[in-house]
């Protein structure tokens, strides 16, 4: 085609396309966004939960200290075990002949359900009847970035689609001004990083979009200075019928999710704001999660948000507190850990409950392995800590769709390997998806000539669990 045609008609085009935009009236503009419903995809059957909230403990929190006592490694303090007990251990620091390390922690029994938590949980374990306890949970990563892979994407191979995004892709949004996947951070930041909330094959317009808590919840969200929303509207217009002609013309799907982004961020110009405000929230509430005081503020900012968002109709908000990878200090460490995430988790559950909304919001706790009750110390003048662990290790849900005050499966008296009622980690992920209404072997998706899914071939529903 001659160059100064092509150059004509693109010319031509714009001004056809800027014409259009004008010529309708601003007001015209706006109601039509306003009258466009958020996408929203029936479940596979009835679902007790429409939301999850995924307390995400980065870096493998020690199940042995906080959920899952074992009074008979006091016999063993200090002494190597048997080769026999050890031998298929995988372990990434310490040899098989380590010294086994004592919990110092205090185990008391809790709520009618009479289930036992550490003395580092009060908060936590005030809600031992809401809760459903899995004490033989296991995975075959036995490092952060696959084990964490596994957990979110049900595959140690990095780029498939992560949990959140598959019940957004399967649910799609109750909110027309928030994401459906939403994701929280606190602590150091999680080693997988944005690996545990990507769509990977799935469209972009399912990842998880990070929240701050604090100053702008979104950076780059604002408009620049000088530029009003009337002209950023206009603007995001011509842009979207310059995306629409283009698709059109080439077919390629991934522009419909980048039309999707642009008019869900114009749209959280307005309401991401606004989850921040807390002006409205009592000052009981704002206690009892510990906002406003160290060292509760961050997670407890998150864990508020996390309500604010379901009460909003975000489908997924994952809150990843990091780290847990306890090698040293074990008690010094898991105890800042646990003063920092136990007061908010435990107000969050109880809030949940007295607003009516646990009924429908599945909460999980849960990180990527648990630790090993043999020691690990790297210095004779350091406390020692714990290593890997994915042999047996604890998680808990609690509401949408879950029997709570109860514990499903046991480990062996030392915490090393499972005794009772394995349970994969395909099988909390299979589970999660059933309490939504959602047929894991059923949610797949084709790529590269085959169909996925989260569950990847394996997975089965914990009827245990399930109310």
């Amino acid at each position: 085609m001659d160059q100064s045609l092509a150059s004509y008609q693109r010319r031509s085009f714009l001004r056809r396309a800027i014409g259009g935009v004008g010529a309708l009236s601003l007001g015209e503009l706006l109601a039509a966004q306003d009258s466009a419903p958020a996408t929203s995809h029936p479940p596979h059957f009835p679902a007790k939960a429409k939301n999850v909230i995924f307390l995400f403990q980065e870096g493998g929190p020690s199940h042995i200290d906080l959920y899952d006592p074992k009074p008979a490694l006091r016999k063993w303090h200090g002494q190597p075990l048997p080769a026999s007990m050890t031998k298929d251990l995988n372990l990434v620091f310490v040899k098989p002949d380590a010294k086994v390390l004592a919990s110092d922690r205090v185990f008391t029994p809790h709520g009618q359900c009479g289930t036992e938590f550490s003395d580092y949980l009060p908060h936590i374990a005030a809600n031992a009847d809401q809760i459903c306890l899995i004490r033989s949970l296991y995975s075959e990563a036995f490092n952060h970035h696959p084990g964490q892979s596994l957990l979110f994407s049900g595959s140690t191979q990095f780029g498939r689609p992560t949990i959140g995004a598959w019940v957004s892709y399967g649910l799609g949004t109750a909110s027309r001004d928030l994401p459906a996947f939403v994701v929280l951070s606190s602590g150091r930041g999680t080693s997988g990083g944005s690996m545990n909330w990507a769509s990977g094959f799935l469209p972009s317009s399912h990842q998880g979009v990070v929240f701050r808590n604090g100053g702008d919840p979104i950076l780059y969200l604002p408009n620049p200075a000088g530029l009003s929303r009337d002209s950023q509207r206009l603007r995001l217009n011509a842009i979207r019928q310059l995306n629409e002609t283009r698709m059109e013309a080439t077919g390629d799907a991934a522009i419909a999710s980048r039309i999707h982004s642009y008019e869900l961020a114009f749209r959280m110009q307005m309401a991401a704001p606004g989850l921040l405000d807390f002006s409205k929230e009592s000052p009981q509430t704002l206690a009892s999660y510990g906002v406003g005081k160290e060292p509760t503020h961050p997670y407890a900012v998150n864990c508020l948000l996390a309500r604010r968002m379901v009460e909003q109709g975000v489908r997924f908000v994952m809150l990843a507190h990091a780290s847990w990878d306890d090698h040293q200090e074990l008690n010094k460490k898991l105890k800042k850990n646990c003063a920092i995430t136990d007061q908010p988790i435990g107000a969050l559950l109880t809030d949940l409950r007295q607003r009516g909304l646990l009924d429908s919001t599945l909460v999980v706790w849960a990180g990527e392995f648990g630790r090993t009750p043999l020691g690990q110390l790297e210095r004779t003048d350091e406390d020692p800590g714990r290593d890997h662990h994915p042999n047996c290790f604890s998680a808990w849900m609690a509401g949408g769709g879950i029997k709570g005050g109860q514990v499903i499966g046991k480990s062996d008296e030392l915490g090393l390997n499972i005794a009772e009622n394995r349970v994969h980690v395909h099988d909390l992920q299979a589970t999660i998806l059933h309490c939504l209404g959602l047929d894991h072997t059923r949610l797949t998706h084709r790529h590269a000539g085959r169909d996925f899914r989260l569950t990847d071939v394996g997975g089965q529903v914990i009827r245990q669990a399930l109310a």
